[in-house]
């Protein structure tokens, strides 16, 4: 599965959700269901301008990580 730590790395760089928010272009809203992992697809346009924003890599933003379920 894939694991969204948007809220890890906006935490290292003390931004709020609002500034997030402001500096991508996205609404409050969308950008908090992709920062809950409730997303199920993420434009690469968006996940650049978060990149950015964060001044970190997409490896930052999204892990990989076995299914226990399976």
């Amino acid at each position: 599965m894939i694991v969204v730590n948007l809220d890890v790395m906006m935490a290292k760089r003390k931004m709020s959700l609002n500034e997030l928010s402001e500096k991508v272009g996205i609404t409050l809203a969308n950008l908090s269901i992709l920062k809950n992992g409730k997303a199920k697809a993420v434009r690469l346009s968006t996940l650049d301008a978060i990149c950015r924003a964060l001044d970190c890599t997409p490896g930052d933003i999204l892990e990989y990580r076995e299914d226990s379920d399976q």
